[in-house]
């Protein structure tokens, strides 16, 4: 290693060169991330304001929309500043990145496993709902989703500090995750690789039974529902936030936990926009247009 150069920066080179299609994709991401910090706030604002929306449900959604405003933030303001300037990145600064991606993305993954435990409460046992769900186990369901993407992201982040940079420092990437760094490291990465293959499957595996127990007994109760009214209201809510786990999940998923050898950078960029900048913006939409209490709040705010 006595001749190799350490890295001290990486380079960028997710998108177009072309300075026609980077002012068209700076006013593209700008405007979704206006959207996402208006709409996310807008959520947070309304849930916060009116008493009828101080549930469980409506306290898990406004922490997702808080939730949604970090994880974009990683991302989305360095992205428009590299279309404007330099696309380069310090290396404390992309590891730092990767560290916030990681718990971010993480921790919102884990507030949509509690939102669906608390439908299958709400749902499956509507009698023991207010002693299950209380506010002290609430808060705790959130404050164990951020603890466990920090953790998640603290280990696997204490991992690539031991690696070495040695060129090329060149990201096919608009933003430093995992898989894109361990490619570019001139060190054995298995430990990295096992590590964060081990650490993702245990959190992947352990969130995808709780939503399909949820969701399974979810279903069952409501088919034996009388009232098409109340199967109605129910499937309406339920969908939202099913929506929104299939557009978060499956993508952040399949970016992080395919092999290596079946990557591409295009699929990798689209993934990877859909989880961590189209997903964001699109959460209050949905809840929005899916929810009719939050359209009743809404409607009262600006009233």
């Amino acid at each position: 290693m006595d001749n190799q150069t350490t890295v001290t920066y990486f380079v960028f080179m997710g998108f177009s060169d072309s300075p026609t299609v980077q002012i068209f994709l700076f006013l593209i991401f700008l405007f979704m991330y206006a959207v996402t910090l208006l709409g996310n706030m807008v959520i947070i604002t309304v849930i916060r304001k009116n008493d009828c929306l101080q549930s469980p449900m409506y306290f898990f959604l406004s922490h997702l929309s808080f939730s949604d405003i970090c994880f974009s933030s990683v991302t989305i303001p360095k992205l428009l500043v590299n279309f404007c300037t330099s696309q380069t990145i310090s290396y404390s600064g992309c590891i730092a990145q990767m560290f916030f991606i990681l718990m971010t993305g993480t921790s919102e993954l884990f507030i949509l496993v509690a939102m669906a435990y608390d439908r299958y409460v709400a749902i499956c046992k509507p009698l023991h709902y207010g002693q299950i769900m209380s506010k002290v186990f609430c808060r705790w369901l959130v404050g164990g989703a951020w603890t466990t993407g920090s953790i998640q992201a603290l280990v696997n982040t204490l991992l690539l500090l031991r690696l070495v940079f040695c060129g090329p420092n060149i990201i096919r990437h608009f933003s430093c995750e995992q898989p894109s760094l361990l490619a570019l490291s001139c060190t054995d990465v298995s430990l990295n690789t096992v590590t964060f293959f081990i650490t993702c499957s245990m959190m992947v595996g352990f969130s995808f039974l709780i939503i399909l127990f949820s969701y399974v007994h979810i279903v069952s109760t409501v088919l034996k529902m009388q009232s098409a009214e109340a199967k109605k209201k129910t499937f309406s809510t339920c969908s939202a936030h099913l929506i929104v786990v299939f557009l978060f999940y499956l993508t952040g998923s399949f970016r992080y936990m395919r092999p290596n050898s079946a990557s591409s950078a295009v699929l990798d960029e689209l993934f990877s926009i859909q989880y961590s900048i189209s997903t964001p913006m699109l959460n209050p939409i949905i809840y929005s247009l899916k929810t009719r209490e939050i359209q009743e709040a809404f409607k009262k705010l600006i009233g």
